[in-house]
């Protein structure tokens, strides 16, 4: 019997320990990372810098404009080290700022939000490609699967596009816009008074 306990603490020693830390998954703005709240919090509980990690994610993207949202993960090693890993802005948000418009459409399938052209999908998809979880796609099936995602905002993808055309479907289309704000301004006041 002690030769087995005995063998047993030998073991124990041999083994390196593990770690079980999950990734870290978030979106930060570029060039927008502070110690504050939601930020903050999440990183001191995972016993990293915070100011160490603010000041490294503000100097790599550096480069981009300021607000865009960056999704990143963030691995923790075992000496308090981290591993930051910054992905291309969010395939929503390129073909959004591609329609040129805000928000996406509050009835996808009923309603068009904006249009974009071929090349304007390729070129996110390029853009995207590049993201290691797309490592593996093919072009094709990172077009597809953008234009599903466009779909589901409401951005209808077009062979050509005419500047004056556009600019006249965005302008009625802020109409809806701020008709479908008010709806739901009035919903929320409702709310607000039902529950007070």
């Amino acid at each position: 019997m002690s030769k087995a306990v005995s063998k047993l603490k030998n073991m124990k020693k041999t083994v390196d320990k593990v770690t079980h830390t999950t990734k870290l998954k978030t979106n930060i703005p570029a060039g927008m990372a502070a110690a504050g709240p939601p930020l903050g919090p999440m990183l001191g509980q995972r016993a990293i810098n915070i100011a160490a990690f603010c000041k490294d994610f503000n100097a790599r993207t550096a480069e981009i404009k300021e607000g865009v949202p960056l999704p990143c993960r963030v691995t923790v090693n075992s000496d308090r080290s981290y591993n930051l890993t910054i992905h291309s802005p969010p395939a929503t948000f390129l073909l959004k700022q591609a329609a040129g418009i805000p928000r996406g459409a509050m009835y996808p399938g009923k309603e068009t939000a904006g249009k974009i052209t071929l090349k304007h999908l390729y070129e996110i998809a390029a853009i995207k490609i590049q993201d290691p979880p797309n490592a593996l796609l093919t072009m094709q099936q990172m077009c597809e699967m953008l234009v599903g995602i466009a779909r589901t905002c409401g951005i209808q993808i077009v062979r050509e596009l005419k500047a004056e055309d556009y600019a006249n479907f965005l302008d009625e289309r802020r109409a809806v816009v701020d008709a479908q704000k008010k709806e739901l301004q009035e919903k929320r006041e409702a709310k607000m008074l039902r529950t007070a």
